[in-house]
């Protein structure tokens, strides 16, 4: 997924990002230390507490008013170091009392009327890894017990802090949904595949909401299962129109998807913001511990269009399902790109891990001729390769490929780096002419 902003608006954010980034850098120091970092809130804290919901904007924590409501922000050190932090304040309107927590040890600071820029908080010990540090509030008179645009290491010698350093291109935003990763299937070349079919596993207690595990991904597309909210969960199945905008209704109508059929209880539509194009989905309470099947199709028509069509398979269904099948127009391919990708959807949720396991992969040509595909090549998107977050792994575990982020875990997988599970001869049993 992607938001565009319109040209200017990315200029003044960017240095407006800059600026602010450059004068925390060289604003006074209040301690002995010579070194600083400055780690803005607007791309690295979470609410972790509270059923009042407070506003974290760019400019940080804006809104901190109820008592129930604690914060988190993650950094992850390149070593273990004495350092000492800082709050940079935005004014303060009223007395206050809150405790900054690092790592289990806690510091209690007063804050008066009219305090704003850098604050100490004091001396304290960093981990190598990640590092966790709270606010809770303890006392106010005002309506917040403070706002907060961000927090500052100060250290001496060498040390490299891992975090979402700037806003550019929105980086705050998808810095808080956590890195994207993807896995690449090593395909043959040598023939033309119509079929992709994969097996997918939520481990349980993985599958937070805004998560979106995607099995089946493909040039023009994909389709896999989301967790939309405590209560609802979906099978989604997309196709991006060969027309690059963000805004459906821009499409020229010769380049619409066109909805060809779909499953009982399917709903389709358009979607834009990440590309537009035709986009399906039947709500379904899949759930984690139990393997999904996803098989799906990309076939030309002859006429310079192609076909793709998405079916699930549900143990407790007990057959195929069909979700939909699309006519993308201008378009003559057959299946190219098999991948999988695991991804992260709203903001809050960035700070929760979640993983996905993905076994027996296999492509057919168009008369059921069946080839196991056994290696995969592990991705990132921008967050993961700039190392703004480094919570990502993938690859090859216990015979089968795998995904994970979110968490701020220490343990990252090289991005680019090929992985190979075992082959298990365990061809697909579809058969082609059952599918409706």
């Amino acid at each position: 997924m992607k938001i565009k902003f319109p040209p200017l608006f990315l200029v003044l954010l960017a240095f407006s990002t800059a600026c602010m980034a450059s004068d925390l850098e060289k604003d006074g120091p209040v301690s002995e230390f010579s070194n600083y970092i400055a780690i803005p809130l607007g791309g690295n804290v979470y609410q972790t507490k509270g059923s009042q919901k407070e506003e974290i904007k760019e400019d940080g924590l804006v809104t901190w008013q109820n008592p129930e409501s604690e914060f988190s922000v993650f950094f992850k050190s390149s070593l273990a170091t004495e350092a000492v932090l800082e709050l940079y304040l935005l004014p303060q309107a009223a007395p206050s009392r809150i405790v900054v927590e690092l790592n289990g040890k806690s510091q209690e600071l007063s804050l008066k009327s009219g305090d704003s820029g850098l604050i100490r908080i004091g001396k304290v010990s960093l981990s190598a890894g990640y590092n966790e540090v709270k606010f809770r509030g303890m006392q106010k008179s005002g309506s917040d017990f403070a706002k907060i645009k961000a927090l500052r290491v100060g250290f001496e010698g060498e040390l490299e802090l891992d975090f979402v350093k700037d806003n550019i291109d929105g980086r705050f935003y998808w810095g808080r949904r956590g890195p994207s990763v993807h896995l690449s299937y090593t395909a043959p070349t040598n023939a033309n595949f119509k079929w992709f079919y994969n097996e997918m596993t939520i481990p349980e207690g993985e599958d937070p909401i805004g998560s979106y595990f995607m099995a089946n991904g493909f040039a023009e597309g994909y389709f896999g299962i989301q967790v939309n909210s405590p209560t609802e969960r979906r099978i989604l199945f997309s196709v991006w129109s060969p027309f690059a905008t963000d805004n459906p209704n821009a499409i020229p109508e010769d380049q619409k998807i066109k909805l060809l059929k779909k499953g009982e209880g399917v709903y389709t539509g358009e979607f834009g913001n990440e590309g537009s194009g035709g986009q399906s989905y039947l709500k379904y309470s899949w759930k984690s511990g139990t393997t999904y099947r996803f098989l799906n199709s990309v076939e030309p028509d002859g006429k310079g269009n192609t076909i793709y069509t998405a079916y699930f398979f549900a143990p407790e269904v007990g057959e195929w399902m069909l979700i939909a099948s699309f006519l993308r127009p201008k378009t003559d391919t057959w299946y190219k790109r098999p991948h999988s990708f695991l991804e992260n959807f709203i903001p809050e949720s960035g700070r929760i891990a979640r993983r996905v396991i993905y076994d027996n992969q296999w492509m057919a040509d168009a008369q059921g001729n069946w080839v196991e595909l056994t290696e995969a090549k592990f991705t990132g998107d921008d967050i993961a390769r700039r190392g703004y977050r480094k919570d990502f792994a993938g690859g090859s575990d216990a015979g089968k490929f795998y995904l994970k982020n979110g968490g701020f875990f220490n343990q990252s997988t090289d991005l680019q780096s090929m992985h190979q599970r075992p082959a298990n001869g365990k061809k697909p049993e579809v058969d082609f002419v059952k599918l409706k």
